[in-house]
């Protein structure tokens, strides 16, 4: 991106923005606007900042989970203690609102642990209003600062990570960053976890927790290898990005997992029942493709596009990449709403690779392979999603299909979500990955019938929305049958 970068940015959402003006009859801000709180953020983030915390990770050398954490200069224990100073700093630079801790467990020796482990997740926490309404609403983001080379077991070797995933690191901290300069609905929590390259152990701590205090995560980010969009074929898109977001493989792996377990423990038990409590009515409704996973993808696609004009967001229904797996997968297999970001292409050079040089081609994780621009934009389009859904109200409940008669309308019911100042019904043909229709209503109308739209041939969703048009996560109507 040009140094002007950010100027232009601006100009761009500003005309996305007086696109379309017109108002819905409630007064409440069209589909097709944008907020200038969210395009405000977009234009705050900094491709210079974000590649200044890139070539800072990398200047620690290696952070192998594994490696020194006494130096001040080199492994992992600098680089968390960095971070931390870091998002303190935007804390302090932002009235305090942000708050952040070092959240320490000890992970035992395993199959890529020579030895019982110190690892540490660096959390910054922007809590939300809905904390203090009672049912807090989560939304978490997250990048992995360890590293790694050819050999998974290598915590003394150079490793320095500049894509894999110091990039995905700078994104969740330059969010948190920027983000904490505004308040939103829904409580935020941006993550550094380590670990990942030995098995998503940070992430999969920070999931077991949230499932043993019941916290309420409604959507989960992880942003790995966002640094490029260069393919190893010299394959070039740096308006896209994809995006993994498949809540059913997951689910049915660990639905499979908790029900052969003869001996659950109490929180295996949850964990079981809280994947069941999702799954199972929306799987026999046959809405495997309409999970909260799937509707969590459909609205980072739709935020994202809105409002970084020209980008796509290549939405992957799959859990993520054959042989790879990212720390959206904890939360998954805990039965919450995860997706991972990551770049278009992958260049296999430059990832899990010793450093050197081999018949003139250079082999490594160097920051020279980034391009820091792309990355920016990559934390745009979670910013976009991030935002609109923080300042959303949450998901309406009781969302039912009338199936008790036999017609070619479709009538929707719901109950009631706090805050909601509209509702949107959303349709689909069956064949389509995102939404094609809509129907907006008031407040007050909880019932809606769509002469002509037959419940036999399409898929409906239906969403609450804030008084500045913001809307939440669909819903997936399950059938109302007759007794």
């Amino acid at each position: 991106m040009c140094t002007n970068g950010s100027m232009v940015l601006a100009v761009l959402l500003a005309l996305a923005s007086t696109a379309v003006s017109a108002q819905s009859p409630a007064g409440r801000a069209s589909a097709e606007e944008t907020d200038p709180i969210v395009r405000q953020i977009l234009v705050d983030i900094s491709p210079q900042r974000i590649e200044r915390r890139i070539r800072t990770l990398v200047a620690f050398e290696t952070r192998h989970t594994q490696s020194e954490t006494e130096s001040e200069t080199r492994g992992i224990g600098a680089a968390r203690r960095w971070i931390e100073r870091e998002l303190r700093e935007c804390a302090r630079a932002t009235g305090g609102a942000l708050k952040v801790e070092m959240q320490s467990h000890i992970e035992p020796a395993g199959r890529r642990l020579s030895r019982p482990t110190e690892l540490v997740n660096v959390v910054a926490t922007l809590p939300g209003a809905s904390a203090a309404a009672g049912r807090e609403r989560v939304l978490v983001v997250s990048g992995h600062y360890d590293s790694r080379n050819s050999d998974v077991n290598d915590a003394v070797g150079d490793a320095p990570g500049a894509n894999d995933d110091a990039s995905g690191t700078a994104v969740a901290m330059e969010l948190a960053c920027v983000m904490a300069k505004h308040r939103f609905d829904a409580t935020l929590i941006f993550m550094a976890v380590p670990g990942e390259e030995q098995g998503l152990l940070g992430a999969a701590q920070f999931a077991r927790q949230a499932r043993r205090q019941n916290l309420n995560i409604e959507a989960m980010i992880t942003n790995d290898i966002v640094g490029s969009p260069r393919g190893d074929f010299g394959q070039y898109d740096p308006k896209r990005l994809r995006l993994f977001a498949d809540g059913a493989d997951p689910l049915l792996r660990a639905l499979v997992a908790a029900q052969a377990n003869a001996s659950p423990s109490e929180e295996d038990q949850r964990t079981f029942m809280a994947i069941r409590e999702q799954l199972q009515p929306i799987a026999l409704a046959g809405g495997a493709e309409d999970l909260p996973t799937h509707q969590l993808g459909r609205h980072l696609k739709a935020a994202g596009e809105r409002y970084l004009p020209g980008f796509t967001v290549q939405m992957i229904q799959k859990r993520d990449r054959y042989l790879r797996g990212g720390d959206h997968l904890p939360f998954l297999e805990r039965g919450y709403s995860a997706v991972r970001f990551t770049e278009p292409f992958e260049n296999f050079r430059h990832q899990h690779q010793n450093l050197r040089t081999e018949n003139g081609v250079r082999y490594g994780d160097l920051p020279e392979f980034v391009d820091f621009g792309y990355v920016a934009d990559v934390a745009r389009i979670n910013a976009a999603g991030l935002a609109t859904l923080a300042l959303a109200p949450p998901p309406p409940r009781g969302v039912r299909l009338d199936a008790t008669e036999l017609t070619n309308d479709s009538t929707l019911l719901w109950e009631p979500s706090p805050g909601a100042a509209a509702y949107r019904v959303v349709w689909r043909s069956t064949d389509s990955t995102t939404w094609q229709h809509s129907r907006d209503v008031g407040a007050d109308t909880l019932r809606l019938r769509l002469d002509g739209v037959s419940k036999d041939n399409v898929v409906f969703g239906v969403m609450a929305l804030s008084p500045r048009g913001h809307p939440s996560l669909a819903v997936y109507p399950l059938p109302l049958m007759r007794r």
